[in-house]
This record gives C-alpha cells, sequence and structure tokens, in this order.
C-alpha cells in the first residue's frame, strides 16, 4: 500500500493510536487523587516534600526518559520503543496497591516515569509522522485529548472507589487492565511510522529557517531546543512551567482541600475536572492551533493558567468551589497551550531530528513536575500549602509575558 501523509489516509492507525494513548495516559491517572492521602494517612508521612517525593521522582525520570526516547526512535523503530514503554509499565499497578512502603512506592513511580516517557513519547512522534505538516495541531490535540481526558476520567474513579472501598489496594486494579490492554494492542496491531518520515524528509518541507536541515547529534538538538533557537527556547520555558503547575496541583491540591474538609469524592471531582477539561478541550484547541498560530494560544493559555490560581488562592468561595472553579480554569489555558507548544517543536524541526527535538522539548516541559513538587513542598513547609498555588500563578504568568516578547510565528506551510 502506497504511503501518504494525511489524518484521513492514516484514520485507522491514527485511532488505534490514540485508544493506545488514553491508556497510557490512565496510568498517570491512577495517582492524582488518591496517592498523595497514602502517604499523609496510610504511611503517616507529615513532610511535605517527603509527600511529594514521588512526584519529583516521577518527572526526573520521565524527563531524561523523553531526551532519550528519540534516539531511541532514530536508532531503533517507534513501535519497539512503544512496546518497551509497556513493558516497563507492567510492575506499576501492583506496587501501588501493595507496597508495603513508602519506598515502594517512589519506586514505582521511577518505572512510570520511564514508561511514560518512552510511551507517550512514541505516541506524539508516530501520529505527527502521519499527519504530515499542515495538521499537526489537530494531531496533538486529539493525542493530548486522549490522554488526558483519561487521567482525567481515572482520576474520579479512583476517588470513587477510594471513598467506597478504601485507599488501597481497589482503585489500582483499574491499572492492571490498563498496563495489559496497552502492551497487547502495541504488539500486535500498531504499526511503526519510520516510513512516513523518510517521505516527508523526500519533500523538503522545513519550516523554521533557524534550524538546521541535516540531522545533529543528540547535544547539538539539546543546544538548538534549550538556547539556541529563540522559538523553541520560549516553547521550551512554557513547556516547564505548564507542567510546573501540574507538578503542583497532584500533590498540593489532595491535601490542601482535605484540609479545608472537602471529602475524597469532592478531591476526585477536582482532580478529574482540570485534566479532563484539558484533555477534550484540545479537540478544539488544536486545530485552532493550525489556523491562528501557535503563539497566541500559548500566551493567552498561560494567562488562563495564572487566573486560575488566583481563583483557587484567594480563599473567598467556598473550598469545594473555588477547587472546581479553578481547575475548569487551569484546564482551559492548559488545553490552548499543550498542543500548540509540540505542534511549535514540530514546526522548528526537521523530520530528520525532530524526535530528538521532541525528546528534548519533553525533557524540559517534565522536568517541571520534580521543579513544581518541589517548590510547592518547600513553600507549604514554610508558608503553607496555599502560597505554593500564589507562587505557580505569577510563575505562569511571566511565562506568558516571555513568550509574546520572545517567540515569532513561523510560516507554517511554507514549502
Amino acid at each position: 500500500m502506497e504511503t501518504r501523509l494525511g489524518l484521513k489516509e492514516n484514520l485507522r492507525q491514527f485511532s488505534l493510536l490514540v485508544l493506545v494513548n488514553m491508556l497510557v495516559g490512565g496510568m498517570v491517572g491512577l495517582e492524582r487523587t488518591v496517592l498523595p492521602l497514602v502517604g499523609t494517612e496510610e504511611f503517616g508521612i507529615d513532610s511535605d516534600i517527603v509527600i511529594f517525593s514521588f512526584i519529583i521522582a516521577f518527572g526526573i525520570v520521565k524527563a531524561f526518559t523523553n531526551l532519550i526516547s528519540g534516539v531511541l526512535a532514530d536508532q531503533y523503530t517507534r513501535k519497539q520503543v512503544l512496546v518497551a514503554g509497556w513493558l516497563v509499565g507492567l510492575p506499576v499497578p501492583f506496587l501501588l496497591a501493595w507496597g508495603p512502603s513508602w519506598n515502594w512506592i517512589v519506586v514505582a513511580n521511577v518505572l512510570l516515569g520511564i514508561s511514560q516517557g518512552l510511551a507517550w513519547s512514541m505516541t506524539v512522534n508516530m501520529k505527527i509522522d502521519l499527519v504530515g505538516p499542515e495538521k499537526r495541531g489537530l494531531a496533538m490535540g486529539l493525542n493530548e485529548a486522549a490522554g488526558y481526558g483519561a487521567v482525567g476520567i481515572t482520576a474520579l474513579l479512583t476517588g470513587y472507589l477510594a471513598s467506597n472501598y478504601g485507599l488501597r489496594p481497589q482503585p489500582f486494579y483499574i491499572g492492571i487492565v490498563y498496563t495489559l490492554l496497552g502492551l497487547a494492542l502495541s504488539i500486535r496491531l500498531v504499526k511503526d511510522t519510520r516510513t512516513f518520515t523518510l517521505l516527508e524528509a523526500s519533500k523538503n518541507l522545513v519550516i523554521d529557517k533557524q534550524s538546521p536541515r541535516q540531522k545533529p547529534g543528540l547535544w547539538a538538538v539539546f543546544k538548538q531546543v534549550s538556547f539556541n533557537n529563540k522559538n523553541l527556547f520560549s516553547v521550551s520555558q512554557a513547556g516547564m512551567i505548564n507542567n510546573l503547575n501540574d507538578g503542583m496541583s497532584w500533590g498540593v491540591f489532595p491535601v490542601l482541600f482535605v484540609s479545608a474538609g472537602v471529602g475524597l469524592e469532592g478531591v476526585g471531582w477536582i482532580k478529574a475536572v482540570y485534566p479532563f477539561v484539558w484533555g477534550v478541550g484540545q479537540i478544539v484547541t488544536g486545530p485552532l492551533a493550525d489556523r491562528i498560530g501557535r503563539k497566541p494560544l500559548i500566551v493567552w493559555g498561560m494567562v488562563v493558567q495564572a487566573f486560575g490560581h488566583v481563583i483557587i488562592g484567594i480563599e473567598y468561595f467556598p473550598p469545594l468551589v473555588s477547587g472546581l472553579s479553578g481547575s475548569v480554569m487551569l484546564g482551559i489555558g492548559t488545553a490552548m497551550v499543550y498542543p500548540s507548544l509540540l505542534a511549535a517543536v514540530g514546526d522548528a524541526s526537521a523530520p530528520e531530528w525532530r524526535a530528538s527535538a521532541l525528546g528534548v522539548y519533553r525533557f524540559w516541559r517534565d522536568i517541571g513536575y520534580a521543579v513544581g513538587a518541589l517548590i510547592a513542598g518547600v513553600v507549604a513547609s514554610w508558608f503553607g500549602l496555599v502560597w505554593a498555588v500564589h507562587l505557580a500563578g505569577l510563575l505562569t504568568l511571566a511565562s506568558g509575558i516571555f513568550v509574546w516578547s520572545a517567540m515569532t510565528e513561523p510560516n507554517r506551510l511554507s514549502r
């Protein structure tokens, strides 16, 4: 069969990858509502930094795995790396459900970070490979909608299970289904997409004139994405701050709202609304980024997220109302930002080294999990949990202003 770029032309394989990424995202959703409370209530940990250590471990490991995932995809195949990600993730739900100490929870998150770094990176790369340059925003919107929609749904389900059956092990049974199904689909049905990258490279569709055409080494790509290319630097710092918000909310929100008198089901709704709105919203914002450009959505998405922090942090509304309202704003802002950032990296990198460029961007983005959890733990220890929310909002606003001043919008359709 002839290899052709495009969403319609590759709809079956694209749809399969959407389903696979739902399962990948669901694995992160397992932890969003329940795991911080496992630390405080089951293991009796009273240090915010220790409680957030599982997020720090997850973020650092996932970031470095992202960095090498592109190199692995170039050396082997995207499908092989995807399958490896699922294999590494197989023990995770078992460790979360029955790990006898907090150290085992941290180990589970190290494995989860590796698994996510390999599997999610490959679903991103494979969808970009399939659709070509003109539909990258749509492709990333659908990919991230599937992943983070599943995060939200799973967070809600685990909150329900925890409120009815206890914090462990029942909420983590879902993860066993996710891993087995994701591995089976990836082995049996997913096809590799290397031929699509070769086809795109042959068409000479380079978009960002700052970027080299020839494939550079990993260190050269790292420098290009991290500081040499102004657009990629803008994207990388915005991605890091965006996930700083997620890492902060992951650890802070369950403890903050339980201490404010919100029940487990209420916390489950708060934790579900953020990624669910984030996920579903990208169905709209992904294609919108193809129409109006990446920069406007990135800038205003960061501003909307900062406003969400204000709603949560002012302590004016009842806790459940402020939690739900602020989480909706965080979800809308993140939906604006997330596919736009990924598509912008695709714009600024040639097909020959795009997987490595995405790996470097995702390295900086997911370091934000660790930075957010660490900052939240330190600030919460000194000033209280709500001040961690305030600081995250200020950093988000500053990041959006920087993108507005530094990033230029490339002509995505130039040939």
